[in-house]
């Protein structure tokens, strides 16, 4: 009976210690595992990692400044005290984030061939001290611009090290944390390039705990899906977000249903065929254990986005023909997205709550939603992509959704991504030294400087930083399909005609990759008129002009003669919205319709005249009935006189008694233009010149 009795104490002595155990983690790393920099020791990501987990973990910091994962590096993590530490520990889970010192050039490019093998050493050096231990490796946390080695050799090494770092996690059946990208759209956090802060850490300690628990925050959409909204037409259609892991998401849609898995990293997609417009009004349902989304009067047709600066955000109701087009405005096949900034570009500082709202990515209004045109939607709407829509949805007779993101101001290096501009030999400089780099137009440092001017944090972000809006905008529509984009921008790049022409074909190369198709219809609208301190514009224009044979698939709709001479954002805007949607419908959809007014072709000089030919013009003609207005002539010394011109056919012949054997020809080049050269349908000549430029 006693010995019964002892044993009986004893087995339940056992379980209760069994029950009451605490799970072990072992934070295995670097510097950024120690929390270097980071003065208070309860902001470290271990211990915040702790502190989320609770009592039933025992979360310990082995990370060692500068060790590298590589065993002949200059600190090889596997001879220092913290390793032998965590052995003895025996953890259950081990989280390792090694790989940023081995960018060093000590290391790298010495010793690159041995890194997959030493990792995989690493993982089985704790799966021996422990057979049951779950092992998870990270894909390393950033290394941004302003860190010393970054474009001599960090920036090249540190990806190819993110690519072994995923063939080990793939080959040896581990888990892969992501901790890269949820802090790649946060340099401010990083105040040296390499740490992460207190916020940074809480970061990284938020993504490993959701990889510990499975606790992902259960069924997500992104913000794009809502009621109403428009599925691009004859392309697949995916569905993604997050889910707890290991849990599955089923959909149903257009007559099927479809499910998956989601991975481990708590992400899913399903995709759905292809479908052509069909008129109807389609329900989808997604469900996941507890969690059902229902999204109601979904159609399919064609979504485009319209982007840019003030004059794509520019309200219909503050257009010129917006009070008579408003009232007609009804129409279930036109929908918009419409995202708009919450606070716009003062002289003056923002408050403490717009500067953290800047840096958490929330420029643009939250809870947006797809919603159907009428005289309620339309008004504070764009009204160049009204126009364009409209156009598009009268000549198509198929649903048309139109995504709006345009921020008045912003620059061309805004919109595009991070790891371009990085790679860029000529664009990387544009993420250093911001507020005094003469790549960026005086003005607009200036009014971020006056934005920022109470930012305490010197990293302080701005909607006009560049890859900014890239990142708060661009970023989360990438999944989601799209025809093409229309895009009206350039006032804040005017400064450098020659930096534009890099910056903007970059942009179009950047959002062809995130949408993954090269051939994305690009349609721009080319600089308007200005008669006030914007002396660059002619060359501009005429830069814009020359890059419809730079960049493929794209088409430019002038604007130079519905301009203002003293206003940058004039109203008259029906006609920019449907000659970009001339663009589209010769250009995307095989309309035959003229795409545009006349564009230069070539010059020849006979005696004392310039004879110019065009494209786009099976006749000239003048949009008043008047002579033409603009054209100037120059010899050898590239001077300039207003020349005398008439219309023969369709050439255009032009001569002055100041230029006697004339070289160069061109037209419309002042800032406010007056041409008056128009195409048989009417639609405006672009200014150009014969100079080689």
């Amino acid at each position: 009976m006693f010995k019964k009795t002892t044993a009986t104490l004893i087995f339940l002595i056992a379980l209760i210690g069994a029950v009451g155990a605490q799970t072990k983690v072992a934070c295995v790393g670097n510097s950024v595992t120690y929390g270097m920099g980071i003065e208070d020791r309860t902001q470290v990501y271990p211990t915040q990692l702790q502190n989320m987990l609770g009592d039933s973990y025992e979360v310990k910091n082995f990370g060692h400044s500068g060790a590298t994962l590589l065993k002949k590096g200059h600190r090889p993590y596997n001879t220092l005290p913290e390793y032998k530490a965590a052995l003895d520990f025996e953890p259950d889970i081990v989280i390792i984030h090694l790989g940023l010192n081995d960018t060093d050039p000590r290391n790298w490019s010495r010793f690159r061939d041995e890194f997959i093998k030493d990792y995989i050493s690493l993982i089985d050096t704790f799966k021996a001290v422990n057979p049951k231990a779950e092992v998870m490796i990270c894909r390393m946390t950033p290394i941004f611009h302003t860190h010393s080695r970054f474009k001599s050799s960090t920036r090249d090494w540190y990806w190819q090290i993110q690519k072994a770092i995923e063939i080990v996690a793939e080959t040896q059946n581990v888990h892969l944390i992501d901790l890269h990208t949820p802090l790649y759209s946060h340099p401010e956090l990083l105040p040296d390039a390499l740490h992460p802060n207190g916020t940074g850490a809480g970061i990284i300690a938020e993504t490993v705990y959701k990889s510990i628990t499975k606790n992902f925050g259960g069924l997500q959409l992104p913000a794009i899906f809502t009621d109403n909204m428009v599925l691009q037409r004859n392309k697949p259609i995916p569905f993604w977000g997050i889910a707890n892991p290991d849990t599955k998401v089923t959909i149903r849609f257009n007559r099927k249903t479809l499910s998956t898995i989601a991975k481990r990293d708590g992400t899913w997609q399903i995709t759905f065929p292809q479908t052509q417009a069909d008129g109807k009004n389609h329900t989808i349902q997604i469900s996941n254990e507890k969690s059902n989304i229902t999204l109601e009067n979904i159609v399919i047709g064609d979504v485009w986005l319209c982007s840019g600066q003030s004059n794509m955000e520019f309200q219909l109701k503050h257009a010129a023909t917006g009070n008579a087009d408003i009232p007609n405005s009804t129409n279930t096949n036109l929908r918009f997205f419409d995202q708009k900034g919450k606070f716009g570009f003062p002289t003056t500082p923002y408050s403490q709550e717009q500067l953290d709202d800047l840096n958490q990515l929330k420029y643009f209004s939250e809870n947006v939603a797809w919603e159907s045109s009428n005289p309620i939607t339309s008004a504070p709407f764009s009204a160049v992509g009204y126009y364009f829509g409209k156009m598009l949805q009268d000549s198509l007779q198929a649903p048309i959704g139109l995504i709006c993101n345009a921020v008045g101001g912003s620059t061309t290096e805004s919109w595009i991504d991070r790891y371009t501009l990085e790679h860029h030999t000529r664009l990387v400089d544009m993420l250093s030294n911001w507020s005094k780099n003469d790549n960026i137009q005086p003005w607009v440092r200036e009014r971020a400087g006056q934005n920022l001017a109470n930012a305490n944090n010197p990293l302080q972000r701005h909607p006009y930083h560049p890859a900014y809006l890239y990142e708060t905008s661009i970023a989360d529509l990438a999944n989601f399909p799209i025809t093409g984009v229309i895009w009206y921008q350039g006032e804040s790049n005017a400064h450098n005609v020659e930096l534009h022409e890099i910056t903007f074909t970059t942009l179009v190369e950047s959002w062809r990759k995130t949408w993954n198709n090269p051939e994305l219809p690009f349609y721009y609208v080319q600089l308007s008129s200005m008669e006030v301190g914007r002396e660059t514009w002619g060359h501009f224009r005429d830069s814009q002009r020359r890059l419809l044979s730079v960049i493929s698939h794209s088409g430019m709709a002038v604007s130079s003669d519905v301009g203002h001479r003293t206003d940058v954002h004039p109203t008259d805007k029906k006609p920019v919205g449907e000659r970009l949607a001339r663009w589209a419908l010769a250009g995307t959809y095989n309309f035959n319709i003229e795409k545009s007014g006349p564009l230069f072709k070539n010059a020849t000089f006979v005696k004392d005249k310039a004879i110019v030919y065009f494209t786009n013009a099976a006749k000239l003609n003048t949009s008043d009935g008047k002579v033409v207005n603009s054209v100037e002539v120059a010899g050898a010394d590239k001077v300039y006189y207003p020349a005398s011109a008439q219309i023969i056919g369709n050439t255009l012949e032009a001569k002055s008694n100041k230029v006697p054997q004339p070289k160069y020809v061109r037209y419309g080049w002042a800032s406010f233009s007056e041409g008056n050269l128009v195409n048989e349908v009417g639609l405006p000549a672009s200014t150009f010149t014969s100079e080689e430029m």
